[in-house]
C-alpha cells in the first residue's frame, strides 16, 4: 500500500512511519518540517490547517490510506477538530480510508460505561482533562462526517515510547486494563496495531488497544 502519515515527526507518527516502512509499504511522511533518510519514505511538507494543500498532497500521492496522528498539548480543540475535518473531507473526495489515532478520553470507563474516561479523575488528571475532551470532540467530528471512510483508534491511558513486542490486546470502546489495574501500551506496539488495522481492517469504527499480558 501507499500510506500517508500526517504528524509524521511526532511520537506516534514517527513510529507508524517506521512500522509501515518495515512492512514494505510506500510511506509519505507529511508534516510541516518533514525529514527522512529511508528510501521507502517520501517526506512531504504540508500544513494540516490548509485544506487545499492536504487535498493536493493526498491526490498526488495516490495514497491508499492516511493515518492522522496529530495531537496538541496544551489542548487546542479547535485546531484538532479542524485538522480532522480537513483530512476527512480530502479523503472522502479521493476515496481514501482514514485511520485517526485519537485519545483515550473518548473511551468508556471500565465498570462504569456511562462515565467517559475524559471525565474520570482515576485515569485523567486535571492537567490533561482539556486534552482528553479534545479527543472526544475529535471522535464526534468523525461520527458527524458524511461520506468519509474512517476508523478511530483510542490508545490506553498511558502511551509512551518503549519496547516493540509486536503483541497487544484489542478492545472496542471501553478502556482496557491489565491485571495490575493499569492501562498502557508502548508507542511502538500502538504502531503495530495501526498497521494491523490498515492491512486487515476490523469490524469496529472505534476501537482501543493495550499491552498484552
Amino acid at each position: 500500500m501507499t500510506i500517508a502519515v500526517l504528524g509524521a515527526t511526532g511520537m506516534v507518527g514517527g513510529r507508524v512511519v517506521t512500522e509501515a516502512s518495515a512492512h514494505g509499504h510506500r510511506v509519505l511522511a507529511l508534516s510541516r518540517k518533514p525529514a527522512s533518510e529511508s528510501p521507502d519514505v517520501t517526506p512531504v511538507a504540508v500544513d494540516v490547517t490548509d485544506p487545499a494543500a492536504v487535498r493536493q498532497a493526498l491526490a498526488r500521492s495516490s495514497a491508499d490510506a492516511v493515518v492522522l496522528t496529530v495531537r496538541t498539548f496544551p489542548a487546542d480543540q479547535e485546531f484538532l477538530v479542524g485538522a480532522t475535518r480537513t483530512v476527512l473531507d480530502a479523503a472522502a473526495r479521493l476515496g481514501i480510508r482514514v485511520l485517526v489515532v485519537g485519545g483515550a478520553g473518548a473511551l468508556r470507563s471500565p465498570g462504569d460505561p456511562e462515565l467517559p474516561v475524559a471525565e474520570n479523575p482515576g485515569y485523567v488528571p486535571d492537567a490533561y482533562r482539556a486534552v482528553a475532551r479534545a479527543g472526544v470532540a475529535q471522535l464526534r467530528a468523525c461520527r458527524a462526517h458524511a461520506g468519509a471512510d474512517w476508523v478511530y483508534l483510542s490508545p490506553p491511558a498511558v502511551l509512551q515510547p518503549g519496547e516493540r513486542t509486536g503483541r497487544y490486546r484489542r478492545g472496542t470502546d471501553t478502556l482496557l486494563l491489565g491485571a495490575d489495574g493499569q492501562s498502557r501500551i508502548s508507542a511502538e506496539d500502538l504502531a503495530v496495531a495501526v498497521l494491523d488495522e490498515l492491512e486487515s481492517p476490523g469490524p469496529d469504527r472505534h476501537f482501543t488497544v493495550a499491552e498484552a499480558p
